[in-house]
């Protein structure tokens, strides 16, 4: 046990973990609402893709310079405020819903908002965290539990919500989020950080150029990326389709959205406790290939599923998947990257996932008008195995070129001999 939570020594890392649980949890909360809300407003599972995209389409063009500024700022600072403006962002959704104002407008305009407000805090986040624990051998389990978190919380607020919008509406849903955030920000001013000082940089056009041939011309980053980007594009929109999953194919109400968000939760808490306790990043390229496998083929056999009980079984096994890939690429890419291109390579990371995921919010919700959620999910879950297995086909040469730097930081030598016989894999820098 004392293994699987050993980053938590870290005072900072350990009041980061606490403050983002708590708020984390009325995060998720507003995740569901939000699409409940516009899929109540609209009936209509083109609107509910288009809301999605309006939350996320910031992330894809304003990300990688919020690397640049997680690279040439105080990270600390810009979590605060970052922090600070979503918590405004919770307040007025939920003034607007509590008092019967609300629109689709109105949820389009200040799901941009938040997405503005995402872009910038992603990118710091995943480099700051490196800042928050001291010893690095410990970076990958501080990663690992980072999920673990994300996942409790993906697992918690979307089943409380359920609840809570059949008893009180959406509104109360933003209402808890808004407090939520009290204690990130109250976590964030409690650390203690070391005042840094910049030294003098190019401009931010300059900076992220650099960032992007240094991150897409070494194959191991570049792969890497690209399939967490086949993966948004394709299979991460199952979120967005979920209400239309909860109310038309399985006749439940925002209790049954809330159980099959809450089952993905449980998956991805289960990969994220198995990411944590690992001792070491090698095989995790392997990893990666089985888990993209293991999302495409539940989200496929779960578009055929008509059952509440198959359903969220088949749904943990997405969770799970997912997870699995997102904190093994992540973790792969923070351990090879150099210091200094940190929050550019976590932006496009950031980027991959989150960035991208806007089209695939779009077109899923523009195939399911067309064709059917149950039919737009087996496309999609078909498409990432195809990646999975174009990824499995790069990796030997993945390894080959992240071996010698696995050397360099002691990485194979701290392990024994038959496992570095079996687990000689290649991938870059996690998040």
């Amino acid at each position: 046990m004392k293994d699987i939570i050993r980053s938590l020594r870290h005072r900072n890392y350990r009041l980061f973990f606490m403050g983002q649980s708590l708020s984390l949890i009325g995060t998720w909360m507003q995740r569901l609402a939000v699409g409940w809300l516009a899929y109540k407003l609209s009936g209509s599972a083109l609107v509910l893709g288009a809301v999605a995209f309006s939350g996320q389409i910031p992330a894809l063009f304003l990300t990688p310079f919020g690397g640049v500024a997680a690279d040439s700022y105080n990270k600390h600072r810009i979590l605060i405020i970052t922090q600070v403006l979503a918590m405004v962002q919770a307040f007025v959704l939920a003034g607007l819903v509590l008092s019967g104002n609300i629109t689709i407008w109105y949820l389009v305009g200040l799901n941009i908002c938040l997405g503005v407000i995402n872009a910038l805090d992603m990118p710091t986040r995943q480099a700051f965290l490196i800042e928050m624990v001291d010893n690095r051998d410990d970076l990958s389990n501080a990663i690992a539990l980072n999920s673990s978190m994300v996942n409790f919380a993906r697992l918690a607020g979307p089943t409380m919500a359920g609840f809570i919008v059949a008893a009180l509406g959406e509104g109360m849903c933003f209402l808890i989020n808004a407090l939520s955030y009290l204690a990130v920000i109250a976590s964030l001013l409690m650390m203690k950080t070391a005042p840094k000082v910049s030294p003098k940089r190019a401009s931010a056009w300059q900076q992220l150029k650099k960032g992007l041939v240094y991150s897409f011309g070494f194959a191991p980053i570049r792969y890497i990326i690209l399939l967490l980007a086949m993966v948004s594009l394709t299979g991460a929109p199952y979120m967005v389709l979920m209400p239309v999953f909860a109310k038309d194919i399985l006749s439940g109400g925002p209790e049954t959205l809330g159980f099959l968000m809450g089952s993905a939760g449980v998956g991805a808490l289960i990969g994220a406790i198995y990411l944590a306790s690992r001792k070491t990043v090698l095989g995790l390229g392997r990893v990666i290939v089985i888990a993209t496998v293991v999302f495409g083929g539940a989200l496929v056999a779960f578009s055929f599923s008509r059952t509440i009980g198959l359903s969220l079984g088949l749904i943990l096994f997405a969770g799970m998947g997912m997870m699995i890939n997102m904190a093994a690429s992540n973790t792969i890419l923070q351990t090879i990257v150099s210091d200094e291109m940190r929050g550019r390579v976590m932006s496009l990371y950031a980027t991959a996932f989150i960035g991208v995921a806007p089209f695939g919010s779009l077109l899923a919700g523009g195939l399911a008008q067309k064709i059917g959620a149950p039919e737009t999910l087996m496309v999609g879950g078909t498409m990432c195995i195809v990646a999975a297995a174009a990824f499995a086909y790069k990796r030997p040469a993945i390894r080959k070129l992240a071996r010698p730097i696995y050397v360099e930081k002691g990485i194979i030598p701290q392990v024994g001999k038959g496992l570095q016989s079996v687990s000689q894999l290649s991938v870059p820098p996690e998040n």
